[in-house]
Order: structure tokens, then C-alpha cells, then sequence
């Protein structure tokens, strides 16, 4: 029954399902942010989501941003050009989005399409406004060179870990505040809280996508420090062989433990922003961080196959994540009873985990927001049964929602 065994979780599938519909019928008719648009759902559909609900201004602005990241990423990312062409790439990538005729063909799939029609995007940015332009322009620089520096440079200490994650991501967050100043909408916050917003986010993925970037084709490309992984392997790939599984297990909640440290000024950030629909475009990707960092926590699973959250449960956190009372209820039970209740007093970073954990549960319940969810990571509670009888109301309930078009079912109005 896969995501649907949970009762719970299937009207926010229902309810994303719908949402999604609506905003295939919200693309804008040029053609230049009608591809932008629609790359947008191709390369990160919950991320398309929430980036709706933001004002059409910031919306189109935020969009651009992120397809200038995503591009400049798959030139990073692509192993198989050469050294010598991809650093310059990288350096005056800031240049090339004034430019409506440069492309440069690299990546695969919907990325591919997107460096093949890079000249849509630039288009497009060059309609943002003049305040908009430098926060991406800025950002889009720093990051590039950062990127480049990393091409010849390994990640060798914990500081060099947070320093290249402070490039492609830590600098996601500098600009995005910026962009939110921009709107008029935000107050410019300090840049070690949009740092580790963008630290969070990125070591966690840096964690979870462990065997997918160690088995990249041509040569893998990983970022795990040497600081950390050298107490438990002689060599990084190591840790895909079963025998090993007992230290990658180990190396794994070292590193997951490293990003907890991050949880708390992420909380701070979250707290202060007063904008509804720029709180929820910031919030749910957090909530997905410290649930994924939860579901890897002490699984060694993350180093023979993919792990990741259920589609159920990514669209109860969109559909239930509205207040500063969500974050704190969802960190709160992500962090106790889902990795504190893994925690093995064998593991060598047992207690500095416990402490961190601590800390977190300490922050949400000093907030007085904390309340019950029950977010299950693992096995339905529900008997067979039940759910055959919510499969049932489930399709009465999506024929409804769909033939009025959900206006007045779907909690978040979706901007026209």
C-alpha cells in the first residue's frame, strides 16, 4: 500500500496532488518563464510548490535564483569536464547570466535541458528588478569561486566541510535574506543565521546522498571530511562493503551529529520572520532536513540504497507546517524520539550526540509551542483493514476535490 498504509498522511497526499495540478495551470504564458516554471517542477517539485505561495515579485525572483544555482551546480557537479574547463565556468558564471545567448551543454536529464536553454533563464532574470539582480549577481560570484576552489582543493578537515558548504549553500541563504529585504517583506538578518540555514540543509544532503555520489560515473566526487571518516576506514568507499557496516554506521552518526550543531540557529532564523508564505517556503525544507537526518541516523541503509522520506509523509510536513509551533513540535519529535531513541551508548559520539539532542529538545520546549504530531518514520500503526476502508474515502474524496479544484479544501491560497 506504500504511502498510502497511513491514514494520516493521505489527505495531505490528496492535497498535494491537487496543489500540484493547480500550479501546471498557473505557468505563465511568455516563454521564458514558462520554461523557468516548468524547470522548476522537473528539478524540485516541493520546492515548486511553496515558491507559488510567495508574491508574484519575490516568486519570480526566488524562481531565477534558484535555476542560476541549479545550473551553476550541474557544471560543478558534471565529472566529466575537464578540470581546466570547468574552473573558468564556474568564475564568470555571474557574467554569463546577463547574457541571452550563452549556454553551455553539460549534465543529464531535465538538467541538461536547462544548461541547453540557459538563454530562457537569463532572459528572465534580466526582467527582475535592479535590487534583485545584485543579490543573485553577488551571490551567484561568491559561490562560483568558492566552487572553484574546490575543484582542486579536497575536504580534508571539518573546517574545510563547512567552508565548501558554506559556498553552495551558505550562500543560498545570504541570498535569499537578501532577496526577502529586497521584497520589503523581511528584516536583513544576521549571516551566521542564514549561513547555517544553508549548512543544515546541505550536510544533510551531503549525508544522506552518500552511495549515489560515491559511485559517480565517470569518478565520484564526495565531501565527507577526512577529519571524520579517517577514525573509521582507510579509504572513504570502504564503507559500502557489509563487513565494514559496524565503523560506517559509526562514521555516519559522527556525521550526522556535525549537522545537529547547525538545528538551533536555524530555529532562531525561523522564528523571526514575519511573512507567512516566505516562513513556509523556509520552513518545510528544514523540517524535511532534521527528518532526514532522523531516517539516516544509525541506518545503515544510507550506504546500500537510497533513503529518503515518503511521499506521504513530505506532504503531511507541506500541508501541517503553518507556525513557529510546527517547527518547534516537528524538531522537537525528530530529534527525541526518532534519533535520541536510536542513540547506542556503544557509538563513540554517543554522549556528544545526546548533548546536542538535548539542546535541541531544550530550544522547542523553552518556546512553549511544543505540542503532539506524531510523525512515524518506519511502520504503519494502521491493520489492513482500515486502511482499505480510507482508500475508499480517499478516492470519494479526490473526485470531490477535483471537480471543484480544491479552492476552498486546499489551506494555502496559491497565487494566480
Amino acid at each position: 500500500m506504500g504511502a498510502l498504509s497511513r491514514p494520516e498522511e493521505v489527505l495531505a497526499l490528496v492535497k498535494l496532488r491537487v496543489a500540484a495540478g493547480q500550479i501546471k495551470r498557473q505557468i505563465p504564458p511568455e516563454e521564458h518563464w514558462a520554461f523557468g516554471y516548468s524547470m522548476l517542477q522537473k528539478v524540485s517539485r516541493s520546492f515548486a510548490l511553496v515558491i507559488q505561495q510567495l508574491g508574484p515579485e519575490l516568486r519570480n525572483a526566488v524562481c531565477i535564483f534558484y535555476l542560476v544555482l541549479r545550473a551553476l551546480d550541474t557544471v560543478e557537479d558534471d565529472t566529466s569536464i575537464p578540470t581546466e574547463v570547468k574552473v573558468p565556468i564556474l568564475q564568470e558564471f555571474y557574467r554569463h547570466i546577463y547574457n541571452r545567448d550563452w549556454h553551455f551543454s553539460c549534465g543529464t536529464n531535465h538538467y541538461k535541458v536547462l544548461m541547453d536553454n540557459f538563454h530562457h533563464v537569463s532572459t528572465a532574470f534580466l526582467e527582475l528588478g535592479q535590487g534583485y539582480q545584485k543579490a543573485i549577481e553577488e551571490i551567484t560570484r561568491r559561490m562560483g569561486a568558492g566552487m572553484a576552489k574546490f575543484i582542486c582543493k579536497e575536504v580534508e578537515t571539518v573546517d574545510d566541510y563547512d567552508e565548501y558548504c558554506h559556498y553552495v549553500a551558505g550562500l543560498v541563504g545570504y541570498g535569499l535574506s537578501r532577496l526577502f529585504y529586497a521584497a520589503g517583506t523581511e528584516d536583513l538578518v544576521p549571516d551566521s543565521l542564514s549561513n547555517s540555514m544553508g549548512l543544515f540543509l546541505q550536510k544533510t544532503n551531503i549525508i544522506r546522498d552518500y552511495l549515489e555520489d560515491i559511485n559517480e560515473i565517470p569518478k565520484s566526487r564526495m565531501f565527507w571530511p577526512r577529519e571524520i571518516w579517517s577514525k573509521y576506514a582507510d579509504k572513504l568507499e570502504d564503507f559500502k562493503y557489509e563487513e565494514n557496516s559496524e565503523k560506517a554506521v559509526q562514521c555516519l552518526n559522527d556525521m550526522v551529529t556535525n549537522a545537529l550543531i547547525h538545528a538551533e540557529e536555524c530555529l532562531q532564523y525561523m522564528s523571526a520572520l514575519k511573512d507567512h508564505a516566505i516562513f513556509r517556503f523556509c520552513a518545510i525544507p528544514q523540517i524535511m532536513a532534521i527528518g532526514t537526518c532522523a531516517l539516516c541516523y544509525n541506518n545503515v541503509h544510507v550506504f546500500r540504497g537510497v533513503v529518503k522520506m515518503r511521499r506521504g509523509l513530505t506532504a503531511r510536513i507541506i500541508d501541517e507546517t503553518n507556525s513557529m509551533s510546527d517547527v518547534y513540535t516537528s524538531f522537537y519529535e525528530f530529534s527525541s524520539s526518532l534519533i535520541e531513541s536510536k542513540i547506542d551508548d556503544n557509538d563513540p559520539n554517543a554522549a556528544l550526540t545526546r548533548r546536542r539532542v538535548d539542546s535541541i529538545k531544550q530550544t522547542c520546549k523553552s518556546s512553549g509551542l511544543v505540542k503532539r504530531r506524531g510523525y512515524h518514520l518506519d511502520k504503519s500503526p494502521y491493520k489492513p483493514m482500515l486502511i482499505m476502508i480510507v482508500l475508499v474515502l480517499v478516492a470519494i474524496l479526490f473526485g470531490v476535490l477535483y471537480t471543484k479544484g480544491c479552492t476552498s479544501s486546499w489551506p494555502f491560497p496559491m497565487e494566480t
